[in-house]
């Protein structure tokens, strides 16, 4: 795997660019910032509070990269003539290993930047690289699970050809409510 991986999402006549990279200390002002977001915390595990735990989180995603298996991602906002770049999500790839026919991907997206269509377009951007670079692998199936109630990402399955395979049952406490199983395959 090499050490940086820069993923592109194109601007479109509404949308700005994404940029999307391996997340680093840098990062970690605006990941407390995302964090404050109630919705963000009903809807995924992220638990940062302070830079303290921004640097943690973003320490275990550095190991992620490291060891192979789990590829997180910053999700940054270019516009147009400027040199700054605004995070709006996060789009991680995780559960890989060598010769495992499937994986899974997640995505968060920051408040501020909800509704724009930032989690369809890094989904595809990271869902294009992962059957591309990682499918010599063996990796054809990428699943996303979401709870049942979250209508926000039933969208953002659909939108990025994800398409629903079951009903999960809810698995406290970590999964506390049914969920979607939605999958892709590898040239779908």
């Amino acid at each position: 795997m090499p050490d940086t991986v820069v993923l592109h999402a194109d601007a479109t006549p509404s949308l700005p660019a994404l940029v999307l990279r391996p997340w680093c200390v840098d990062d970690v002002p605006a990941l407390v910032e995302a964090g404050r977001d109630r919705a963000l915390r009903h809807w995924t595990s992220l638990a940062v509070e302070n830079e303290a735990d921004a640097l943690r989180w973003v320490r275990g995603q550095e190991r992620g990269w490291a060891a192979g298996d789990q590829f997180g991602f910053a999700v940054l906002e270019t516009q147009r003539g400027a040199d700054q770049r605004q995070l709006v999500g996060h789009v991680v790839l995780k559960d890989v290993a060598a010769g495992k026919p499937s994986a899974e991907v997640g995505y968060w997206t920051a408040a501020h930047a909800r509704g724009r269509g930032v989690a369809p377009r890094a989904l595809e951007a990271v869902t294009g690289w992962a059957f591309g670079h990682l499918g010599a692998d063996h990796l054809v199936r990428l699943e996303l699970l979401h709870q049942a109630d979250n209508l926000a990402s039933c969208r953002v399955a659909h939108k990025s050809g994800y398409d629903f395979d079951r009903l999960l049952p809810a698995a406290p406490p970590s999964f506390p409510l049914d969920g979607h199983l939605h999958s892709r395959g590898r040239g779908d």
